[in-house]
Formats: structure tokens, C-alpha cells, sequence
């Protein structure tokens, strides 16, 4: 029997391992995690620190019971520190510094991503924070708990950035975001950035754009966050949000192919060019459905699915990953904003000829109480008249999330923007319109085209 080793616990260690026993249930599958929380919700630690997910061990997607119930072994707080890909082996180091190898037959790494640590002085100051595993999330809660802070920055105004402000307002603190973009959340245009700011500033939270933070400083009144003109923040703790980087240094080190953004090599398959080895999720290459090219795009969404492929592979199957739109949603305070496919800057360096319109919109028939403004840009190509991408920014009660999928499966069946106002989709006046926001912006985009 194959001796099936995956290196990671996560989304897409977990997914390989799980539909490996669905295909052969006396398969042998065992999982190394580097800590002691297999298929926890990293995505879910924001939500930990508000206090909105009361209980840290509710993230759990599966419990460790329930894992090695499906005939999973789990070998956790060992961290994988070697893959001899000539002997078959990987050598793990567990808490107490002891080495030793196991043997593979098969191998899957899903080690995942690691913070961007930016070139910051001082960035290793007592109260600065990054979150990225659950060990952060413990060490960010002992803080606030112990020393009860009252003032935070966070560096970053992506997703995470984003997410936290919301969570340490929750929880009483006066928190200043710092950006070094001219808009926060720059998965968006920012014409729709601009709505994600004004929610931040409306919930009490100073926006900071167009600044580099420089360096980080402790001293009697508490941790002083500089940027690079000059300008300072002072704080009680300090949460870096600046990114993530595939960890893929293992893999490198097995000489294992790297690629974009030093993302590890994969095909289609999940294979790298490895004999029987594979690799998925935050430290791979990913396939992208419109640009037709690996990019780096790491997703919850994404591992499950490649970890999946990679797993019904390991056994021998000929699954692809169909690829990715880079379709992600946020919720910040009571907006959601969202996103899929290409913006008409990124359609353009593609060589694309984009087409962008944007238009607000009331979610649903303004008669009916309740009605919130959705705003909505749509991307198309001006000589194909294709479908490119769209985002969207509204009140969390307006299905944004719903809508924004809407498009994402237009641009998986590569429709074009016309056919959008074909589609049958659901109306009732609390909900919607007879011609629901994503076909108006259709309508708008084609009266523009």
C-alpha cells in the first residue's frame, strides 16, 4: 500500500487527505502540521479577536477527533525541515529538537503562506503583531487581554488590515490604519475603494493613505509608528497587515522549480516536476481562467479546491484544477465589498481593449423598506463584447456576495456582458428588481459599448 504523507494541516493539506479516503478508504494518509490546530480557520481569526466567534476552538472546521475518525494520522507540532526526494523521505523536527525521517510513497506539500515581513526598523518592537496562525491570534488576545490596550495601528489596508480594524473597534480601541496606496482595499478600483474607506472613517477609524511606514519605535507614552515623511502614529499594539508570501522554502531546498512570486511550480495536475510529488494551496503557482497563466493568487477557496485535485491524483487520477477568478468578498462594519475577475487596469497589461462603467443601484425596490445603494463597476472588452470582471460595494444586507458569484459563473462559462441580461435570476421586491443590479450594469456597460 502507498504511503501517502502531506505536509500541512490546512485547506488544501485537509482537502487532499479527505478525498484521498473518499476514493480509497484503506488508503494510508498522514497529515505533519508544524503546530497543534489541524483545519483551523485562519480566515476566522479577525472574527476571534472581536469577540463575534466567542470560543477560538468553534474555528475549527473539523476537530482532531473527527480527522482521524476518516483514518487520517496526524502528526502534529512536527515541522517538516527536509524532503529527500531521492530516498523518498521527509525529515520532521518535533517541540523538543528531535529529527527523524518518515518515508513517502507520495507526497504532497501544503505548507501555505507566511506574512510579508516589510524592511520596517523596529519592526520586532514588544506589541507589534503579525496574524497569520492560530499562535498569532493566542499571542494578539494575551496582549489585550494583559495589557488592555487602548490605541492601534494597523500597516496594510487590504483584506486583513481591513478585518482587524473592524475587530480592535469592536473591542474599544481607537485604531488608525495606515496605507501606503493612495485607497485602501486595492483589489478594488478606487472609485469603490473610497466607499470601504468612508465605512472605516465612519465607525471612528483614521485613514491614513499615500504613506510608507518607516519605522517602529517604543518609548514611555507607548509604540510609535513612523512613515517615511515623517508623519507619527502612536499606539498600544501594532498589527502589520502588509501581504502574504508563499512558504515555499522546504520545496525550494528539495529543488523543487519555483515560480511567480516564488510561488512553487505546479501544472495543472498539482504535480511539480518531482517524481510523486505534489503541491497545493498559499505556496503554489496558481492557474488563472482569463489571463490564461500561473499567477499568485493565494485563496481559502483555491486550496480546498487544488488540494482536492491534488489528493484524487496521488491515487492516479488525471484531475485538473480549472483555475481561479480571484473571486473574494470582505466585510467590513456593515459593507461588504467584492470582487472577480480582471479590473480594467489589469485587463489592459493582459491586452485586453477593457470597457469599464460603474453605476450605484438600489438593491432592492426602493418601495419596500430597507433599501440600501449598491455600487457596481463592470469590465468587458470593447471587440469582443466578453465578460471581464466586476466588483461590488453595499450594505452587508444586500446579497453582494450572491451577486458577485453571479458574475464569477458568467466568467467561468466565458459569457459575454449581453448575455447577462438573459439570465433567469430570482425577484421579489424585498430582494431585488425585475432586472436585477448585475444585469443593469450589463445594461449600462452595453449602452456605453
Amino acid at each position: 500500500m502507498n504511503k501517502m504523507i502531506i505536509i500541512g494541516a490546512s485547506d488544501a493539506g485537509i482537502s487532499a487527505a479527505l478525498r484521498i479516503k473518499e476514493i480509497k478508504a484503506n488508503s494510508d494518509v498522514t497529515i505533519i502540521a508544524a503546530d497543534a490546530f489541524p483545519n483551523f480557520s485562519i480566515c476566522g481569526l479577525p472574527f476571534y479577536l472581536s469577540g463575534e466567534v466567542a470560543e477560538w476552538r468553534d474555528l475549527a472546521h473539523r476537530t482532531r477527533d473527527e480527522i482521524e475518525q476518516q483514518g487520517i494520522g496526524l502528526l502534529l507540532d512536527h515541522r517538516a525541515v527536509k524532503i529527500d526526494p531521492d530516498a523518498r523521505q521527509v525529515h520532521v523536527r518535533s517541540t523538543d529538537g528531535q529529527t527523524r525521517p518518515i518515508s513517502y510513497d507520495k507526497l504532497l506539500i501544503a505548507t501555505g503562506a507566511e506574512s510579508v515581513q516589510p524592511p520596517i526598523r523596529g519592526i520586532d518592537t514588544i506589541g507589534v503583531f503579525f496574524l497569520r496562525w492560530m499562535a498569532d491570534s493566542f499571542a494578539v488576545k494575551r496582549f489585550m487581554e494583559e495589557e488592555n490596550p487602548r490605541r492601534a495601528v494597523i500597516i496594510g489596508g487590504g483584506y486583513i488590515g481591513i478585518e482587524m480594524a473592524d475587530a480592535l473597534t469592536r473591542k474599544g480601541m481607537a485604531v488608525t490604519l495606515v496605507e501606503s496606496a493612495p485607497e485602501v482595499l486595492t483589489t478594488l478600483s478606487t472609485d469603490l475603494g473610497k466607499h470601504i474607506r468612508a465605512e472605516l472613517q465612519a465607525n471612528g477609524v483614521q485613514v491614513i493613505t499615500k504613506q510608507m511606514v518607516d519605522r517602529i519605535s517604543r518609548d514611555h507614552d507607548g509604540i510609535n509608528v513612523y512613515t517615511a515623511s515623517g508623519k507619527n502614529e502612536t499606539a498600544d499594539m501594532v498589527i502589520v497587515a502588509a501581504g502574504a508570501r508563499p512558504a515555499a522554502e522546504l520545496a525550494q531546498s528539495a529543488g523543487i522549480e519555483t515560480g511567480v512570486e516564488g510561488a512553487i511550480r505546479v501544472n495543472r495536475a498539482m504535480a511539480t516536476q518531482k517524481a510523486d510529488i505534489w503541491a497545493a494551496g498559499d505556496c503554489v503557482e496558481t492557474w488563472h481562467q482569463i489571463l490564461k497563466q500561473n499567477v499568485y493568487l493565494p485563496l481559502g477557496t483555491t486550496a480546498h479546491k487544488q488540494g482536492r485535485v491534488a489528493g484524487e491524483n496521488m491515487l492516479g487520477g488525471t484531475r485538473e484544477f480549472q483555475g481561479s477568478l480571484g473571486t473574494q468578498v470582505v466585510k467590513v462594519f456593515d459593507r461588504v465589498a467584492a470582487r472577480t475577475g480582471l479590473k480594467e487596469t489589469e485587463a489592459a497589461e493582459a491586452g485586453y481593449d477593457p470597457l469599464s462603467v460603474s453605476l450605484d443601484v438600489w438593491d432592492h425596490k426602493v418601495y419596500y423598506p430597507g433599501a440600501e445603494k449598491m455600487y457596481v463597476r463592470i469590465t468587458g472588452d470593447r471587440s469582443t463584447g466578453w465578460l471581464l470582471g466586476a466588483q461590488m460595494v453595499g450594505h452587508r444586507k444586500s446579497e453582494v456576495s450572491k451577486r458577485i458569484d453571479i458574475f464569477a459563473t458568467a466568467l467561468y462559462h466565458n459569457m459575454a456582458v449581453r448575455a447577462l441580461c438573459d439570465l433567469d435570476l430570482s425577484y421579489t421586491p424585498p430582494l431585488s428588481s425585475p432586472w436585477d443590479p448585475v444585469q443593469m450594469a450589463a445594461m449600462r456597460w452595453l449602452g456605453c459599448h
